[in-house]
């Protein structure tokens, strides 16, 4: 029988994969060594020989530990932001602090500094049943759990669509009621976030919206006390995940506050290895410390990277362009049909707070849509040190305003170099004849360019940039209006 040339080399690309496969499926050795991503581990008899058990019991826990990390992003951004409440600001549970300078959002994850921010941290097994009165007008917003699940919207894009309305929240423990007047909600935690947006261009219009917020006990309904709106007042904070122990301790302390739900046991029984384990103080041991330590660290660049290099199908918003749906979660709940969006879960979490049906940017015409690029047209990273170049097109596709801001790369928040980190359609900015507009980014203005359309930026360091679309217009979903990159400047 006669074989051909291209038969014999198949033949052999099919021994040479049968050779490699069965080299990869090779049984452990009884007694002696194997190369792995430890270096060599030792058996015999069957059994790890010397250090070998002591190896692998710490990178089993590394391991643990690293995931733990990316699962509890969301969890401990609440946890720190509602410390910062309590600690530096002086603010109780049921008080709103309200952010309305970009000084006063320096220490939040990827902020709007267009628009005012009113925020609260209340604690429902402290407060009972708890009241959210909501003003007519327009507001963006509502509640969440401390996982950041949505329990509902409220204002615009929330069930009384704008025209103000009062909001029940009740605890996991809480009996039922539907008082009439109130649209009521559970939260399965008891730790909430109650977060709110001023959309009114009239400063003096969005501070009566402001002050119509209101946070009180439904026990109090009768006589409520006025609602405390506190300022950052110039005080130095921070939103971001704490670093190092410091995550592990803050994580045990809201572990041993909330109730452990059934998506979570595997992670809970993980953790406990750690010294992390509800019911029970956080003692590390000099080893578990270390081991927490290192975690913590990798599992922030593992962050970093499934944020800023997406590798999620679809989030590329137009094919041939480096931007991308930065908030990619199929729905608020992070949960798809057959799994937890643990990777699309982390990207945003990492990267900004909170999430609502009116920021997933379904509704033509309202809520919020966030494009993200961190790299310019030829695929690199963005550097402080260099001057780039934004058109902004004319005609884009909202129905309220745009923005483009930029943020630190490590901090997640606003460039901090003491001017507005943004520019929107709502600034004075300078258009070109046919209504596009020229963004420049860069450590000084571009020489001979509007300086009131340009983004200063920090040399020697990274930057993101976020494009936001408030009220998208149908021009953005049928992707027929284009935002080319951001290119470096000529």
């Amino acid at each position: 029988m006669r074989y051909s040339k291209h038969s014999i080399a198949l033949a052999i690309v099919s021994l040479s994969t049968w050779a490699s496969t069965t080299v990869l499926a090779q049984e452990l050795p009884t007694t002696g060594s194997i190369q792995t991503r430890l270096g060599k581990i030792e058996l015999e008899n069957g059994y790890p020989a010397g250090a070998t058990a002591e190896r692998v019991f710490d990178d089993i826990d590394y391991q643990r530990a690293c995931q733990a990390y990316l699962w509890a992003l969301p969890l401990m951004a609440m946890q720190q932001w509602q410390s910062e409440h309590l600690t530096k600001f002086g603010a109780g549970k049921c008080d709103y602090v309200d952010y309305l300078t970009f000084q006063d959002k320096l220490g939040l994850l990827t902020a709007n500094a267009t628009t005012p921010y009113i925020m609260a941290f209340p604690n429902l097994k402290e407060t009972g049943p708890l009241v959210l009165e909501v003003p007519a007008g327009a507001t963006a917003g509502g509640c969440t759990d401390f996982w950041q699940r949505p329990i509902t919207d409220s204002g615009q894009t929330g069930p009384d669509k704008g025209a103000g309305g009062k909001y029940l929240i009740l605890g996991p423990d809480d009996p039922d009621m539907k008082p009439e007047g109130y649209y009521v909600f559970r939260s399965p935690t008891v730790n909430i976030w109650s977060a709110h947006r001023a959309l009114d261009p009239d400063p003096a219009k969005a501070r009566a919206l402001i002050d119509g917020l209101k946070i009180y006990p439904y026990s109090q309904r009768q006589n409520p006390s006025p609602t405390r709106h506190v300022s950052p007042n110039g005080r130095k904070w921070s939103g971001v995940q704490p670093r190092g122990l410091a995550f592990w301790e803050g994580l045990s302390k809201i572990i041993n506050e909330e109730p452990v739900h059934e998506r979570d046991r595997m992670i809970m029984g993980m953790l406990q290895p750690l010294g992390i384990e509800k019911g029970k103080p956080f003692e590390p041991t000099d080893r578990q410390k270390k081991i927490l330590i290192d975690a913590a660290q990798t599992g922030e660049v593992m962050a970093r990277t499934i944020a800023y290099e997406k590798r999620f199908a679809g989030a590329k918003v137009w094919p041939d362009k480096h931007w991308d749906i930065s908030l990619f979660l199929k729905e608020t709940n992070q949960e798809a049909e057959h799994h937890t969006q643990i990777d699309e879960r982390t990207s945003w979490f990492y990267e900004a707070v909170g999430v609502s049906v009116g920021m997933m940017g379904r509704t033509v015409g309202f809520g919020q849509l966030y494009l993200e690029s961190t790299k310019d047209s030829q695929g690199n990273w963005f550097n402080g040190s260099n001057t780039y170049h934004l058109r902004v097109p004319k005609d884009a596709p909202v129905a309220q305003f745009w923005s483009v801001t930029v943020y630190d790369n490590e901090t997640r928040c606003f460039v901090d170099t003491g001017v507005q980190p943004d520019r929107s359609s709502r600034n004075d900015i300078v258009k070109n004849p046919d209504g596009s507009v020229d963004l420049y980014f860069g450590p000084a203005a571009p020489s001979g360019k509007p300086e009131s359309n340009w983004i200063k930026t920090l040399p020697g360091k990274g930057w993101f940039a976020y494009f936001r679309l408030y009220g998208p217009t149908q021009a953005y979903f049928d992707r027929s209006w284009v935002l080319p990159d951001i290119e470096m400047a000529k």
